[in-house]
């Protein structure tokens, strides 16, 4: 039995580790095929013209192939690795696996191509190399085929044909983008930062190749063959010598790079590639079958190198007949040079496509569909232009950027999902079970609040006139909220008098830290609720910077306005300096913990937070409504870990900032913000309806 268990571990373990080397192989081959489409249609042309059959496959066709071969890759390597459709596909990965093992196979004996191209050009293989390659995968293929349920499935059923069809809309888009610009990332040896000259150099100590040379001479009519090491006296005469390599030495990375005159013949490309200054090459492999929609941007290039005292040069491997054509069509003034065929389509998988070199440095490369637009850089050399500048662009950020692009869309689409099924599933349960659907209706929600505060503003008469006047607003039109106004000490009693208290409530802007005693000046508890106010505001960020009031202090406040039967509206917020510092939620947290975590589940039921950005408040900035909503999410998570999930639901929290009626549907709109702690904008009364009426909206 133990044995058994043993085994089956065992076989998991080889299966997943398998599962997830074959995953990983067929996503790199897919992803660099399809990022080099052009690349990938050179070398099926390869595979095509070692057969003999290339004339039956025309251009778009070979294109069309080496885009679908790049979208099966990734998809089955995709697949593999989020075990979907376990079964199906661990069989299409043994079908293609053998294929290719026989194909590499027929490669290793007839050596038809140097390079199989499994990984396009950022890793070559030899053909033996690749033939024990897919010998391995075979094998994998063959465990994956025998196992498939050994696989644990990464993503649920209901949810397999969004990660279906993104990947394989994914893989679409990867290849026409980089047919339509440039892939977004160069293997080959020709990519931006490269030194064309130094491409060229051989190190000193690097392996030479090795030749083997016979030589035939004459004797008396008799031929016979001789090497160095058994060379005859001079009695013998020379006839003939064969040189034959035996060994290969270092190749350097360019090894093929030359331009020539297309009419003299004459060879410049050491001018070239040793020029100090900017040089732009226009690459066509071939004239041809170039794009000559974007010409007139072509010669803008050309005119304005010119100008600036730039050397501009057409490379290309046509011939004189089809470089005339072109001059016809497009008006080219600009001269050609000649350069390999093959070299070209290194070079750059544009045709036509545009380089700019710097001291024979590529520091620019551009598709025709893509080409600078001289009007924007006003005529400035190019030293003074971003374009005459080596692009900043790490190879970490594109990896991470193309990364981003295919998770995050897939987890938010495969999130949607699930929440439509969740939605679906309750719904379908709300419809058979009417006690949970009553439940619901009956449930408990927290109050929307929308408190006004005064700070040291507004004389009594003022005041009072101030607060009739929103009484009588709101009885003409009753809000869908819950409103508070907090005032000076000396209007509170003044405008309770005023004040419909079933529609506006009253509350203090602050209370004492004592409950009696001598302490001239200070304001108790009692005495606030004395005057019928309901509400007390307490840690307001200008208590604690002007006034010095601690967590301490602002404990014993909280304890003597509960005890009083007060509400507190009790404030939390960071500065600008640790918002920069991203030190927010640890300070709202401190906050909390020193002066309201301490009360009981019955206390705390009195509470309603506002949470104050002390960087938004009286200064016109207003924090955004993600911004604010985050916070409120965040405060609301740590009152449900101290009180748990039910009395976290229950809590109002204010949103106080800078609050405007032009702003407030915006952030009450959010679902953790319940309405707001509104300063200057309070101060006037249709200033202040119009935000209460935010939630009419």
């Amino acid at each position: 039995m133990m044995e058994n268990k043993a085994t089956h571990i065992l076989t998991k373990i080889a299966v997943n580790i398998g599962r997830l080397l074959m995953a990983a192989t067929f996503i790199f081959s897919g992803f660099v095929k399809g990022i080099d489409p052009l690349g990938t249609q050179y070398k099926i042309t390869d595979y095509l013209e070692a057969l003999h059959i290339d004339w039956m496959f025309p251009s778009w066709s070979t294109l069309l192939m080496s885009i679908v071969l790049a979208m099966c890759e990734f998809a089955i390597g995709i697949f593999l690795l989020l075990a979907i459709r376990r079964k199906l596909v661990s069989k299409i990965a043994l079908l293609v696996m053998s294929v290719m093992t026989l194909i590499t196979l027929w490669i290793v004996i007839a050596d038809p191509v140097k390079d199989c191209g499994c990984f396009g050009d950022a890793i070559v293989l030899t053909n033996m190399e690749t033939f024990v390659k897919n010998l391995i995968l075979l094998a994998i293929a063959i465990l994956l085929w025998k196992k498939p349920q050994e696989m644990p499935q990464l993503v649920s059923k209901p949810t397999q044909w969004i990660a279906i069809n993104y990947t394989f809309l994914f893989s679409i888009v990867m290849s026409t983008w980089s047919l339509w610009y440039l892939p977004q990332f160069d293997f080959r040896p020709y990519h931006i930062g490269v030194n064309i000259a130094k491409g060229m150099e051989i190190p000193k100590g690097a392996k030479q190749p090795k030749f083997d040379t016979t030589f035939i001479l004459e004797k008396n009519g008799e031929r016979k063959e001789f090497t160095i090491d058994n060379y005859p006296d001079s009695t013998w005469t020379f006839i003939d010598s064969k040189t034959v390599q035996t060994e290969e030495g270092y190749v350097p990375p360019i090894h093929d790079f030359s331009i020539a005159d297309a009419k003299t013949g004459e060879d410049i490309t050491q001018e070239v590639i040793h020029d100090k200054g900017y040089t732009f090459l226009l690459v066509s492999p071939h004239l041809e079958f170039a794009d000559d929609s974007n010409f007139g941007n072509i010669d803008e290039i050309y005119e304005y190198a010119n100008d600036h005292g730039y050397r501009f040069l057409c490379l290309t491997a046509s011939t004189e007949k089809a470089i005339k054509h072109w001059q016809d069509i497009t008006g080219a003034e600009y001269p050609f040079y000649i350069t390999d065929e093959t070299t070209l389509k290194t070079v750059i998988r544009s045709n036509p496509g545009l380089l700019l070199l710097k001291d024979g440095t590529i520091i620019r490369k551009w598709s025709h569909n893509d080409l600078p637009n001289m009007a924007e850089i006003a005529g400035k050399p190019l030293e003074q232009t971003e374009i005459g500048k080596m692009p900043e662009v790490s190879a970490a950020k594109k990896i991470a950027g193309i990364i981003s692009w295919f998770i995050i869309p897939l987890v938010l689409l495969t999130i949607a999902d699930r929440l439509w099924a969740w939605g679906a599933w309750i719904r379908k349960k709300e419809n058979s079970n009417r006690i949970l659907s009553t439940f619901k209706k009956k449930r408990k929600m927290r109050k929307k609040i929308v408190a006004g505060n005064w700070k040291m503003n507004m004389n009594l008469q003022d005041g009072v006139a101030l607060a009739k006047e929103i009484n009588e607003a709101l009885v003409a039109d009753k809000p869908n909220c819950d409103v508070v106004i907090c005032t000076p000490f000396i209007h509170l009693a003044s405008v309770a008098q005023v004040l419909d208290s079933e529609i506006v409530g009253l509350g203090a802007e602050n209370c004492a830290d004592k409950a009696k005693g001598a302490f001239t000046g200070e304001v108790s508890a009692e005495m606030v609720k004395s005057t019928g106010a309901q509400y007390v505001i307490l840690g307001h960020s200008e208590r604690r910077q002007y006034y010095g009031e601690t967590a301490e202090i602002l404990k014993e406040k909280v304890e003597l306005a509960l005890a009083n039967g007060l509400k507190v509206i009790f404030c939390c917020g960071e500065t600008l300096e640790e918002r920069e510092a991203e030190k927010q939620n640890e300070v709202v947290k401190a906050e909390l913990e020193g002066s309201v975590f301490h009360l009981s589940a019955d206390a705390w039921k009195n509470i309603i937070l506002a949470y104050e950005p002390i960087w938004a408040i009286g200064t016109g900035k207003t924090a955004t409504s993600d911004q604010a909503e985050e916070m409120l999410a965040y405060i609301r998570s740590i009152v449900a870990e101290k009180y748990g999930n039910e009395a976290a639901e229950e809590t109002s929290i204010l949103y106080g900032g800078s609050c405007k009626a032009s702003n407030a549907p915006e952030l009450f709109a959010k679902p953790n913000i319940d309405g707001g702690l509104i300063g200057g904008a309070s101060l006037k009364a249709a200033d202040f309806k119009g935000i209460i009426d935010a939630w009419k909206k």
